[in-house]
């Protein structure tokens, strides 16, 4: 009897093999991403109703993350800021990814053009993140626009240089040779033979932007040199309570950063399992 269930019952749940796990990783992480970005559309931070008389509250049942100086729930504070640090990062990964795909393609012109983009790549790269961030979300006027646009131009060379690599492989290739002899184009080789083979590496490069990206908006922001103080920004709010953090309301800090780190960590094993997903040693695993 208990062979036959033993027998049913692996039948019915059968063991999960590599790529069932990593599919079923990407699948919970993008669901709790998705959630948090959904749940912030539906709060409206300038409505939250301000309570003197429940301020700097501990976590409780009521409010999960306590409440702020004008008692003011965190949940709620921290949810809308996650949400809007997922779209500033998205806007940021995205264009980020288009500055690659033009970049890439230029570099496959000829010799000339993959010096000036190497010339391009290692100038950007002198230059520390930050303070290029701060200078053109300054220059900019600050904002969400100032933030996305200093992000953007600041998180394109890593995968550039990811993707001048593999262009520099793909023109040793005998079909791009082939190619030329039959004399086609480099623009037309640019996007009928190389540009397909960067897809899945510009999409997996894009989505491990985001950790950067977010990390990046919070630090400026939290500088004082990102979005608005008006905005419900994770940085403004970690910068915010530092002024109580020696008073000993520890949640204001603790609850909106580890709600940060767990959202680069779920971007992180999104781009983690799908690169294993898109590795040939591991896809039928």
């Amino acid at each position: 009897m208990s062979t036959a269930v033993v027998t049913v019952n692996r039948s019915l749940f059968p063991r999960l093999n590599l790529r069932q796990k990593t599919l079923l990783i990407i699948g919970f992480t993008s669901l709790l991403l998705l959630a948090i970005v959904v749940s912030s559309l539906f709060v409206d931070g300038d409505s939250l109703p301000t309570d003197f008389s429940s301020r700097n509250l501990a976590p409780s049942f009521e409010h999960p993350f306590g409440t702020d100086w004008m008692g003011r729930d965190m949940f709620t504070r921290t949810l809308e800021g996650l949400g809007l640090s997922i779209v500033i990062g998205a806007f940021a990964s995205l264009i980020s990814a288009v500055l690659t795909v033009i970049l890439g393609l230029l570099s496959s012109a000829g010799k000339a053009a993959d010096s000036f983009v190497s010339w391009l790549v290692d100038l950007s790269l002198s230059i520390p993140h930050l303070l290029l961030i701060i200078l053109i979300s300054i220059g900019l006027g600050g904002g969400a626009a100032g933030v996305i646009t200093g992000v953007a131009l600041t998180h394109w060379t890593s995968l550039t240089r990811v993707v001048r690599a593999e262009i520099k492989q793909l023109k040793a290739q005998e079909y791009i040779h082939i190619s030329r002899n039959l004399g086609k184009s480099k623009w037309w080789i640019a996007t009928k033979h190389i540009l397909p083979h960067l897809i899945p590496q510009i999409i997996l490069g894009t989505i491990l932007l985001f950790p950067h990206a977010i990390l990046h908006e919070a630090s400026v922001t939290f500088l004082g040199f990102g979005l608005s103080p008006h905005e419900p920004a994770i940085g403004i709010i970690l910068s915010e309570s530092m002024r109580y953090l020696s008073a000993g309301y520890w949640w204001l800090a603790f609850f909106p950063g580890l709600s940060l780190l767990i959202v680069v960590l779920a971007f992180d094993m999104i781009g983690e399992n799908l690169g294993k997903l898109m590795d040939p040693k591991n896809a039928h695993e």
